[in-house]
Protein backbone atom coordinates (compact mmCIF):
# COMPACT_ATOMS: atom_id res chain seq x y z
CA UNK A 1 0.00 0.00 0.00
CA UNK A 2 0.92 3.38 -0.66
CA UNK A 3 1.87 6.60 2.72
CA UNK A 4 -1.32 7.87 1.43
CA UNK A 5 -3.49 4.68 1.78
CA UNK A 6 -2.50 3.90 5.00
CA UNK A 7 -3.06 7.48 6.38
CA UNK A 8 -6.59 7.88 5.06
CA UNK A 9 -7.56 4.42 7.11
CA UNK A 10 -6.34 5.84 10.42
CA UNK A 11 -3.03 4.83 10.99
CA UNK A 12 -0.31 7.31 11.45
CA UNK A 13 3.13 8.04 10.21
CA UNK A 14 4.46 7.25 13.68
CA UNK A 15 2.58 3.67 13.44
CA UNK A 16 4.13 3.20 9.86
CA UNK A 17 7.67 3.71 10.90
CA UNK A 18 7.41 1.25 13.87
CA UNK A 19 5.74 -1.45 12.17
CA UNK A 20 8.91 -0.98 9.67
CA UNK A 21 11.43 -0.77 12.34
CA UNK A 22 10.30 -3.78 13.61
CA UNK A 23 10.08 -5.37 10.02
CA UNK A 24 7.11 -6.62 9.72
CA UNK A 25 6.69 -3.86 7.11
CA UNK A 26 9.31 -3.14 4.75
CA UNK A 27 9.55 0.15 2.43
CA UNK A 28 9.69 -0.79 -1.16
CA UNK A 29 9.82 2.82 -2.51
CA UNK A 30 9.51 6.44 -1.96
CA UNK A 31 6.12 6.49 -0.19
CA UNK A 32 5.09 2.48 -0.88
CA UNK A 33 4.92 -0.28 2.03
CA UNK A 34 4.94 -3.68 1.88
CA UNK A 35 2.87 -5.08 4.43
CA UNK A 36 4.60 -8.97 4.94
CA UNK A 37 7.74 -10.04 5.03
CA UNK A 38 9.81 -12.69 1.91
CA UNK A 39 10.01 -12.37 -1.24
CA UNK A 40 8.17 -10.01 -3.64
CA UNK A 41 5.67 -11.51 -6.07
CA UNK A 42 6.00 -10.29 -10.06
CA UNK A 43 2.03 -8.63 -9.22
CA UNK A 44 3.24 -7.03 -5.74
CA UNK A 45 6.03 -5.37 -7.58
CA UNK A 46 3.74 -4.17 -10.37
CA UNK A 47 1.61 -2.69 -7.77
CA UNK A 48 4.29 -0.91 -6.01
CA UNK A 49 5.18 0.21 -9.47
CA UNK A 50 1.53 2.11 -9.90
CA UNK A 51 1.31 3.25 -6.81
CA UNK A 52 4.66 5.12 -6.61
CA UNK A 53 3.79 6.81 -9.39
CA UNK A 54 -0.23 7.06 -8.63
CA UNK A 55 -2.09 7.80 -10.76
CA UNK A 56 -0.96 5.34 -12.88
CA UNK A 57 -1.44 2.07 -14.89
CA UNK A 58 0.47 -0.69 -15.90
CA UNK A 59 1.70 0.04 -20.09
CA UNK A 60 3.65 -1.19 -22.73
CA UNK A 61 5.90 -4.31 -22.35
CA UNK A 62 4.75 -4.85 -18.74
CA UNK A 63 1.06 -4.59 -20.13
CA UNK A 64 1.70 -6.67 -23.10
CA UNK A 65 2.94 -9.74 -20.79
CA UNK A 66 -0.26 -9.65 -18.81
CA UNK A 67 -2.07 -9.80 -22.40
CA UNK A 68 0.36 -12.52 -23.63
CA UNK A 69 1.63 -9.56 -26.14
CA UNK A 70 4.76 -9.72 -25.20
CA UNK A 71 7.19 -12.19 -23.57
CA UNK A 72 8.60 -11.91 -20.30
CA UNK A 73 12.48 -10.80 -19.84
CA UNK A 74 14.31 -11.15 -16.47
CA UNK A 75 15.32 -7.86 -15.25
CA UNK A 76 13.08 -6.06 -17.56
CA UNK A 77 12.15 -2.51 -16.16
CA UNK A 78 8.29 -2.64 -15.32
CA UNK A 79 6.56 0.06 -17.48
CA UNK A 80 3.60 2.60 -16.28
CA UNK A 81 1.78 5.50 -18.03
CA UNK A 82 0.81 8.84 -16.30
CA UNK A 83 -1.51 11.80 -16.95
CA UNK A 84 0.57 13.71 -19.54
CA UNK A 85 2.27 16.89 -17.32
CA UNK A 86 2.61 14.43 -13.92
CA UNK A 87 5.39 14.72 -12.04
CA UNK A 88 6.77 11.42 -10.78
CA UNK A 89 9.92 10.37 -8.17
CA UNK A 90 12.82 8.61 -10.33
CA UNK A 91 13.14 5.55 -10.03
CA UNK A 92 16.10 3.50 -12.11
CA UNK A 93 13.99 0.16 -12.66
CA UNK A 94 10.98 2.21 -13.78
CA UNK A 95 10.31 3.55 -17.04
CA UNK A 96 7.24 6.49 -17.05
CA UNK A 97 5.50 7.51 -20.29
CA UNK A 98 2.99 10.27 -20.31
CA UNK A 99 -0.46 10.30 -22.47
CA UNK A 100 -2.89 12.93 -22.74
CA UNK A 101 -5.53 10.39 -23.34
CA UNK A 102 -4.90 8.60 -20.05
CA UNK A 103 -8.52 8.91 -18.38
CA UNK A 104 -9.62 6.67 -22.00
CA UNK A 105 -7.10 4.33 -22.35
CA UNK A 106 -7.34 2.11 -18.88
CA UNK A 107 -9.03 -0.93 -18.81
CA UNK A 108 -11.73 -1.59 -16.07
CA UNK A 109 -10.31 -3.05 -12.51
CA UNK A 110 -10.14 -6.57 -12.47
CA UNK A 111 -8.46 -7.21 -9.26
CA UNK A 112 -4.86 -6.56 -9.98
CA UNK A 113 -2.84 -3.24 -10.53
CA UNK A 114 -4.47 -0.60 -12.91
CA UNK A 115 -3.67 -1.23 -16.63
CA UNK A 116 -3.87 0.28 -19.86
CA UNK A 117 -6.88 -1.83 -22.15
CA UNK A 118 -5.09 -4.29 -24.56
CA UNK A 119 -5.87 -2.41 -27.34
CA UNK A 120 -4.38 0.76 -26.45
CA UNK A 121 -1.11 -1.64 -25.25
CA UNK A 122 -0.87 -3.08 -28.74
CA UNK A 123 -0.67 0.42 -30.73
CA UNK A 124 1.96 1.20 -27.85
CA UNK A 125 3.98 -1.42 -28.32
CA UNK A 126 3.85 -0.95 -32.24
CA UNK A 127 5.13 2.72 -31.79
CA UNK A 128 7.92 1.39 -29.99
CA UNK A 129 8.80 -0.30 -32.85
CA UNK A 130 11.95 0.48 -35.32
CA UNK A 131 10.77 1.03 -38.64
CA UNK A 132 7.07 1.47 -39.89
CA UNK A 133 7.03 -2.04 -40.95
CA UNK A 134 8.08 -3.50 -38.08
CA UNK A 135 4.96 -1.50 -36.65
CA UNK A 136 2.65 -2.75 -38.49
CA UNK A 137 4.19 -6.68 -37.75
CA UNK A 138 3.63 -5.77 -34.20
CA UNK A 139 0.59 -4.45 -34.27
CA UNK A 140 -1.37 -7.19 -36.14
CA UNK A 141 1.03 -10.23 -34.05
CA UNK A 142 -0.36 -8.53 -31.02
CA UNK A 143 -3.86 -7.47 -31.15
CA UNK A 144 -4.09 -11.06 -32.51
CA UNK A 145 -2.41 -12.34 -29.41
CA UNK A 146 -4.71 -10.15 -26.95
CA UNK A 147 -8.08 -10.52 -28.62
CA UNK A 148 -8.19 -7.03 -30.45
CA UNK A 149 -9.99 -6.47 -33.65
CA UNK A 150 -9.07 -4.89 -36.43
CA UNK A 151 -12.39 -2.46 -35.58
CA UNK A 152 -11.01 -1.74 -31.87
CA UNK A 153 -7.86 -0.88 -33.46
CA UNK A 154 -9.20 1.40 -35.43
CA UNK A 155 -11.25 3.20 -33.54
CA UNK A 156 -8.07 3.55 -30.85
CA UNK A 157 -6.08 4.98 -33.98
CA UNK A 158 -8.66 7.82 -34.53
CA UNK A 159 -9.14 8.34 -30.39
CA UNK A 160 -5.12 8.71 -29.73
CA UNK A 161 -4.18 10.04 -33.54
CA UNK A 162 -0.76 9.05 -32.86
CA UNK A 163 1.59 10.99 -34.91
CA UNK A 164 4.62 8.67 -35.03
CA UNK A 165 3.49 5.63 -37.88
CA UNK A 166 0.02 6.98 -38.12
CA UNK A 167 -0.93 5.97 -41.70
CA UNK A 168 1.14 2.63 -41.27
CA UNK A 169 -1.17 1.60 -38.35
CA UNK A 170 -3.92 2.14 -39.90
CA UNK A 171 -3.28 0.54 -42.92
CA UNK A 172 -2.39 -2.55 -40.60
CA UNK A 173 -5.63 -2.35 -38.75
CA UNK A 174 -7.73 -2.11 -42.15
CA UNK A 175 -5.80 -5.23 -43.27
CA UNK A 176 -7.11 -6.97 -39.95
CA UNK A 177 -11.18 -5.68 -40.78
CA UNK A 178 -10.70 -7.06 -44.37
CA UNK A 179 -9.95 -10.48 -42.92
CA UNK A 180 -6.25 -11.09 -41.46
CA UNK A 181 -7.00 -13.89 -39.40
CA UNK A 182 -3.81 -14.79 -38.12
CA UNK A 183 -0.10 -14.01 -37.05
CA UNK A 184 0.94 -16.65 -39.89
CA UNK A 185 -1.10 -14.37 -42.12
CA UNK A 186 -0.38 -10.81 -41.10
CA UNK A 187 3.79 -12.24 -41.96
CA UNK A 188 2.37 -13.22 -45.14
CA UNK A 189 0.48 -9.75 -46.28
CA UNK A 190 3.45 -7.45 -44.91
CA UNK A 191 6.28 -10.02 -45.58
CA UNK A 192 5.46 -11.15 -48.62
CA UNK A 193 2.32 -9.80 -50.49
CA UNK A 194 3.14 -6.16 -49.87
CA UNK A 195 6.98 -5.58 -50.11
CA UNK A 196 7.10 -7.45 -53.75
CA UNK A 197 4.46 -5.94 -54.83
CA UNK A 198 1.58 -8.85 -54.99
CA UNK A 199 -1.96 -8.00 -55.65
CA UNK A 200 -4.20 -8.35 -52.78
CA UNK A 201 -6.00 -11.54 -52.84
CA UNK A 202 -9.05 -11.75 -51.49
CA UNK A 203 -9.33 -13.61 -47.79
CA UNK A 204 -11.23 -15.96 -45.76
CA UNK A 205 -12.88 -17.13 -48.71
CA UNK A 206 -16.01 -19.47 -48.33
CA UNK A 207 -16.10 -23.23 -50.19
CA UNK A 208 -18.33 -25.59 -49.20
CA UNK A 209 -16.67 -29.17 -49.39
CA UNK A 210 -19.27 -32.45 -47.77
CA UNK A 211 -21.64 -30.18 -47.49
CA UNK A 212 -19.91 -28.00 -44.57
CA UNK A 213 -18.46 -24.26 -45.66
CA UNK A 214 -14.80 -23.99 -44.96
CA UNK A 215 -12.78 -21.25 -45.53
CA UNK A 216 -9.86 -20.60 -48.09
CA UNK A 217 -7.02 -18.65 -46.43
CA UNK A 218 -6.28 -16.66 -49.88
CA UNK A 219 -7.66 -16.37 -53.11
CA UNK A 220 -6.02 -14.53 -56.40
CA UNK A 221 -8.13 -13.94 -59.58
CA UNK A 222 -6.95 -13.64 -63.00
CA UNK A 223 -8.12 -13.95 -66.80
CA UNK A 224 -7.02 -17.50 -67.02
CA UNK A 225 -7.99 -18.98 -63.54
CA UNK A 226 -7.79 -18.64 -59.66
CA UNK A 227 -4.81 -19.28 -57.18
CA UNK A 228 -5.49 -20.48 -53.58
CA UNK A 229 -2.72 -20.04 -51.01
CA UNK A 230 -3.21 -21.66 -48.19
CA UNK A 231 -1.04 -20.85 -44.63
CA UNK A 232 -0.72 -24.11 -42.63
CA UNK A 233 0.19 -23.83 -38.91
CA UNK A 234 1.32 -27.47 -39.47
CA UNK A 235 1.36 -27.78 -35.55
CA UNK A 236 -2.16 -27.24 -35.76
CA UNK A 237 -2.96 -30.22 -37.42
CA UNK A 238 -1.86 -33.23 -35.52
CA UNK A 239 -6.02 -33.70 -35.49
CA UNK A 240 -6.57 -36.47 -37.77
CA UNK A 241 -10.06 -35.14 -38.13
CA UNK A 242 -8.23 -31.31 -39.15
CA UNK A 243 -5.95 -32.97 -41.44
CA UNK A 244 -9.01 -34.96 -43.04
CA UNK A 245 -10.65 -31.84 -43.25
CA UNK A 246 -7.47 -30.51 -44.85
CA UNK A 247 -7.00 -32.87 -47.31
CA UNK A 248 -10.28 -32.85 -48.88
CA UNK A 249 -10.59 -28.99 -49.08
CA UNK A 250 -7.16 -29.63 -51.14
CA UNK A 251 -8.52 -32.05 -53.50
CA UNK A 252 -12.19 -30.13 -53.78
CA UNK A 253 -9.96 -27.09 -54.92
CA UNK A 254 -7.83 -29.12 -57.82
CA UNK A 255 -11.53 -30.70 -58.81
CA UNK A 256 -12.44 -27.11 -59.45
CA UNK A 257 -9.37 -26.44 -61.25
CA UNK A 258 -8.06 -23.96 -58.93
CA UNK A 259 -4.23 -23.65 -58.68
CA UNK A 260 -3.01 -24.14 -54.92
CA UNK A 261 0.06 -23.41 -52.97
CA UNK A 262 0.51 -23.86 -49.39
CA UNK A 263 3.05 -22.69 -47.08
CA UNK A 264 3.97 -22.84 -43.41
CA UNK A 265 5.94 -20.64 -41.18
CA UNK A 266 9.10 -21.82 -42.34
CA UNK A 267 8.54 -20.48 -45.60
CA UNK A 268 6.32 -17.04 -44.76
CA UNK A 269 8.51 -16.15 -42.19
CA UNK A 270 11.87 -17.96 -43.29
CA UNK A 271 12.17 -17.74 -47.04
CA UNK A 272 9.12 -14.62 -48.01
CA UNK A 273 11.17 -13.48 -50.99
CA UNK A 274 11.19 -17.29 -51.91
CA UNK A 275 7.30 -17.68 -51.65
CA UNK A 276 6.95 -14.36 -53.41
CA UNK A 277 8.24 -15.25 -56.11
CA UNK A 278 6.64 -18.77 -56.38
CA UNK A 279 3.04 -17.22 -56.00
CA UNK A 280 4.19 -14.52 -58.96
CA UNK A 281 5.17 -17.17 -61.17
CA UNK A 282 1.90 -19.24 -61.11
CA UNK A 283 0.31 -15.54 -60.93
CA UNK A 284 1.95 -14.97 -64.35
CA UNK A 285 0.54 -17.75 -65.86
CA UNK A 286 -2.76 -16.83 -64.82
CA UNK A 287 -2.46 -13.36 -66.31
CA UNK A 288 -1.93 -11.27 -63.56
CA UNK A 289 1.47 -9.37 -63.79
CA UNK A 290 1.12 -6.00 -62.58
CA UNK A 291 2.88 -4.27 -59.83
CA UNK A 292 5.35 -7.28 -59.57
CA UNK A 293 8.45 -6.19 -58.57
CA UNK A 294 11.63 -7.34 -55.79
CA UNK A 295 12.09 -5.79 -52.40
CA UNK A 296 15.21 -4.23 -50.96
CA UNK A 297 15.83 -7.66 -49.26
CA UNK A 298 15.60 -10.57 -52.29
CA UNK A 299 17.05 -7.97 -55.09
CA UNK A 300 15.53 -9.54 -57.50
CA UNK A 301 12.26 -12.42 -57.53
Amino acid sequence: MSRRQALEHGLTLGMIRAHVAAERWRRLRYGVIATFTGPLTPEAAEWAAVLACWPAALSHESAGRRYRMARPRAGAPVHVTVRYGASTSRHDDLVVHRSRAFDHITAPPDGGPPIVAAVHTAVDLAIAAPTARSAMSVLQRCALSGGVSGTQLLAALELRRPPRYRDALHDAAMLMVEGVMSALESTYVLEVEAVHGLPSGERQVPVVVDGTVLFEDILYSGPAGELIVRLDGWRFHSDRRVAHRDRRRGNAAELAGRARLVYGPEEVEGEPCRTAGEIATVLTTLGRTEGLRPCARCGSL
